[in-house]
């Protein structure tokens, strides 16, 4: 499946085929980049997709070198973009040449960063290999590093020239990553389609289990909708606010925790329990809205319940949330399954009650 992103000049496509790995020189060539690249990732997924992408892309003519990162978040620092800052100068990288990001979201972040403050901006292309970075972070062209008082505070929208996701290489993941990403597919059905989140609740054993055919039609329809809110607000003014549902508390939670006891998906997941509940207690959302969310959550093996909370914590972390306007942060909240309002004015006690009741 071929998802078009159209953002006039700056318009990309999403390829998400299984073993579309194989295809990334080709699908390269096509967009008639300079023969010059550089593959950024981590030694594991070099060890278990490097000699595919580097064979792939050798063999359509480019001339490429190769930028070792760190693993996960330790990757996302000034010191690893410097990194490859110096060798994309080493190698000759010009203005016609191309960064391409093989793994996880965190890779995607340093390697875009780079690509977007290289010479002022190059060529980027995404290559996923996690379901969080499929459906999610590959999409969008927002990159980032992190900053001691705040995660991706500094950054830089950069839209790739090209994204290709091979839902096959998923089923390598370990079983806690591969949960972690569904919350962010799980997050897509609730605020942007009803049918889709049916189609979840139908499929949960089958995409649990990693069904090859049911990942890539799940994947295809996630990176879709994505696409749709990015095409319509490509650098975050409002509605693309709307992808940050569980993410409010998700965010803090990670954050006073040190950002060492959730994976990301898992912080995403308390966070939409808890912004269901209080979309419950400010009269938005019904009952059966709530434990829709929750049933399908709990289904796919993600947590809803957090016993040793601390809230003070987390309400601190909140006041940092970048989304913040004149001091008021704004909450995500889905009336029904399929529809989200933005909400400014949430009461400070609803808000530390939806926190508290992820302890029960």
């Amino acid at each position: 499946m071929i998802v078009e992103v159209n953002l006039g000049s700056r318009s990309y496509r999403i390829v998400i085929a299984s073993g579309a790995l194989q295809s990334v020189g080709e699908r390269l060539r096509e967009l008639r980049l300079g023969s010059r690249a550089a593959l950024v990732s981590d030694a594991a997924i070099m060890r278990l997709y490097g000699k595919t992408v580097l064979g792939s892309l050798e063999a359509a003519g480019f001339h490429v070198t190769t930028i070792d990162v760190p693993v996960g978040e330790s990757a996302k620092t000034f010191d690893v973009a410097r990194h490859c800052w110096d060798r994309l100068l080493t190698a000759g990288l010009d203005r016609t040449s191309t960064v391409l990001a093989l793994g996880g979201g965190a890779v995607g972040d340093v390697a875009g960063f780079a690509a977007a403050t290289y010479m002022r901006g190059i060529n980027f292309v995404q290559l996923p290999t996690t379901v969080l970075a499929q459906v999610d972070a590959s999409i969008g062209g927002k990159t980032a590093i992190d900053h001691p008082l705040g995660k991706n505070m500094i950054g830089a929208f950069h839209q790739p020239r090209l994204v290709v996701v091979d839902p096959a290489v998923v089923r390598t993941l370990p079983e806690r990553e591969f949960r972690s990403g569904l919350a962010e597919i799980v997050k897509h059905g609730i605020v942007l389609d009803a049918d889709y989140f049916g189609e979840l609740e139908r499929e949960l054993a089958s995409l649990a289990a990693r069904d090859l055919d049911v990942l890539e039609r799940i994947i295809a329809g996630s990176c879709r909708l994505k696409a749709s809110v990015i095409e319509r607000d490509e650098r975050e003014a409002e509605l693309r606010h709307v992808l940050n549902y569980g993410h409010t508390i998700g965010h803090a939670l990670e954050a006073s925790t040190g950002y060492t006891l959730y994976a990301h998906g898992e912080a995403v997941s308390l966070g939409m329990v808890a912004e269901s509940r209080l979309a419950r207690r400010l009269g938005i959302a019904s009952h059966e809205t709530t434990a829709r969310q929750q049933r399908v959550l709990e289904a796919l093996g993600l947590p809803v319940r957090a016993p040793s909370i601390d809230v003070e914590s987390v309400l601190s972390a909140m006041t940092r949330d970048k989304k913040a306007k004149d001091g008021q942060v704004p909450f995500v909240l889905a009336p029904r399954i399929g529809a989200f309002q933005i909400v400014y004015d949430a009461p400070p006690a609803e808000i530390r009650t939806a926190i508290v009741s992820l302890a029960s």
